[in-house]
């Protein structure tokens, strides 16, 4: 599946999303980036077929199809629109969702899921207080679930907090599923994503810095115990 945004726009002269074009395919993780509060989301609900928009074109396999766009797209954790309240504790978020892909929905059910997953432990945890890589990778589990959903649109990751490229090789998970993968997110999270070669060189230095130190110190201790060198006659 290839869905292609072509020059959308939303909002008087486009304030609520500038023109952009981006395109998710099978297999693939594709990162767009939409700074300010509300544009994530309104992209997140044009690309995954939920909202149209004022100009440009939006194509799933080619063609024009919102209808085909919202059965194949899971527009996932979008603020103000799929994302769970926040006191709602995992085991309630599970059984909603389980609702909405067609499966019992119980809290038995629900505590069988995560008993599968292995998140038993946090059942009873409210969404808000999930550490983030987990509450992305429950959400986009629970997403998957839904009959005839090839594609996630994952709406503002980084706002949980965390390191961007935990969710980066979370979705590339699923991508490897042969799903597509759309994740809206900040310029903060590209620049990390983009660069992860320097950040690792920056950490492997940090750790190899922090080694150092570690046998200086060590070093010094030894020689403070020792009485600090050898002794001088002052006769």
């Amino acid at each position: 599946m290839r869905v292609e945004l072509s020059g959308v726009t939303k909002g008087h002269d486009a304030e609520d999303l500038p023109a952009t074009s981006i395109t998710f395919e099978s297999g693939k993780v594709t990162l767009a980036v939409a700074e300010t509060e509300q544009r994530p989301t309104v992209l997140g609900l044009i690309a995954s077929g939920r909202m149209r928009p004022d100009s440009g074109t939006v194509t799933i396999d080619g063609r024009a199809d919102a209808r085909a766009l919202r059965r194949s797209v899971a527009l996932v954790d979008a603020p103000g629109v799929s994302d769970p309240d926040a006191g709602v504790p995992l085991v309630g978020v599970v059984a909603e969702e389980l609702m909405f892909a067609g499966r019992r929905a119980d809290p038995i059910s629900a505590r069988r899921w995560l008993d599968a997953a292995g998140f038993r432990s946090l059942a009873s945890t409210a969404i808000a207080d999930i550490e983030p890589i987990t509450r992305l990778r429950v959400l986009c589990e629970l997403a998957v679930l839904r009959p005839h959903v090839e594609a996630l649109v994952v709406t503002a990751p980084d706002r949980h907090g965390g390191q961007p490229l935990d969710w980066w090789t979370l979705f590339g998970e699923f991508a490897d599923r042969g799903l597509a993968v759309l994740a809206v997110a900040g310029r903060a999270s590209e620049w990390a994503i983009t660069h992860a070669d320097v950040i690792e060189r920056a950490e492997s230095a940090e750790a190899s810095l922090r080694n150092s130190l570690g046998a200086f110190d060590e070093r010094s201790a030894a020689w403070a115990q020792s009485g600090g060198g050898v002794g001088v006659d002052n006769a």
